[in-house]
């Protein structure tokens, strides 16, 4: 009896430590302190517009938008994509396409700038229940499709970065897409994500260990490649080779918060968006009244030192709750989220 006794309290202090851990490590008992030294304005008629890329040329915002809640709720979640012209006096958002397909659901994006003038805008899209890359043409009035990628390598595709005008990198944010195992592998924080690779013909695991595989982007010379890690709250750096595509793992920076999308400024910098309080995020994806704290980092990488990390912008989530995404042309940083029927165009100083 005595020895069922202690069996059964060494199993309620695993888990009494193991529900603390994960609430401290999740930064539950963090003091967000709000902070930012610009100015923002809600931008309303594009409800969750979870991933925002700028083209550098044109200072053209593309938003890839999805209502997330009307599709958990059986509903049509009017998914598209927006165009955002910030070199205009006063900009709107304005919807460019809202297929192929009835039910699009695009999710994150990716432009390829091309040498030869022929742009493109590469779209992660899960309607009707499968997972694709359409790829768009950049042209003078709009976007024009071009091709629809499938592949079993897409299991649960969260982000790309287009390296090509047929290829580009993906980011799978679980191994099981679905179900129990989802649950545990997000709560236990297994490694088990991975980052695929599509050379315009075949796919290929390119990089494998991840937590939560979430954000991609591409250095400007295409050297590196930058993926994160939202459980493992780590930002890992690849060397690749140009050729074949092939990524060497040089680097990992870890971080106190819960990251998401990275895009990349003129200089090379990294903004990444972030969810410091990421059970509130969890509670903010299943209830809209529960807010949510938004992040904005800028991520300096120097070759021979530490990377110097900026909190650009820290809020509570009043005006905006969990961010996923800070796109920066000169000085404008849009803000998006997963779920908010609104982004935030925001002046910096």
């Amino acid at each position: 009896m005595k020895k069922l006794l202690f069996v059964g309290l060494v199993l309620i202090l695993v888990v009494v430590g193991w529900v603390v851990h994960l609430l401290w490590s999740a930064g539950h008992f963090k003091t967000i302190e709000p902070h930012f030294a610009g100015t923002c304005q809600a931008v309303s008629g594009v409800t969750g517009a979870e991933d925002i890329t700028i083209h550098p040329r044109t200072g053209m915002a593309y938003i890839s938008a999805c209502d997330w809640r009307a599709l958990k709720a059986g509903q049509n979640g009017r998914g598209g994509i927006f165009a955002y012209d910030l070199t205009a006096p006063q900009p709107v958002p304005v919807k460019l396409t809202s297929g192929p397909g009835p039910d699009f659901q695009p999710h994150g994006i990716s432009l390829y700038i091309d040498p030869a003038g022929r742009d493109a805008l590469f779209v992660i899209n899960h309607s009707g229940g499968t997972h694709k890359v359409e790829i768009y043409d950049l042209k003078p009035d709009g976007l024009v499709h071009r091709r629809t990628v499938k592949d079993p390598a897409l299991v649960s595709p969260n982000d790309i970065v287009a390296v090509g005008r047929q290829s580009f990198y993906a980011t799978n944010d679980h191994r099981f897409p679905r179900g129990l195992m989802k649950t545990v592998e997000d709560y236990l924080k297994l490694p088990l994500a991975n980052v695929v690779f599509f050379n315009g013909r075949d796919f290929q695991v390119a990089a494998d260990g991840f937590g939560y595989a979430n954000g991609i982007n591409i250095s400007p010379d295409g050297r590196e490649l930058y993926v994160v890690g939202t459980t493992q709250m780590a930002l890992k750096i690849f060397n690749r080779d140009l050729t074949s595509g092939v990524l060497t793992h040089t680097a990992s920076i870890q971080f106190d918060t819960g990251l998401d999308n990275i895009e990349i400024d003129s200089a090379g910098a990294l903004w990444i968006a972030a969810h410091p309080q990421l059970l509130k995020f969890v509670a903010h994806s299943k209830d809209a009244s529960k807010r949510s704290p938004s992040q904005v980092l800028r991520v300096t990488l120097h070759p021979d030192g530490e990377p110097q990390v900026d909190e650009i912008y820290l809020t509570n989530g009043e005006a905006l709750s969990g961010a996923s995404v800070g796109a920066v042309h000169q000085n404008r940083m849009l803000i998006g989220s997963v779920f908010e029927p609104r982004f935030l165009d925001c002046r910096l100083p």
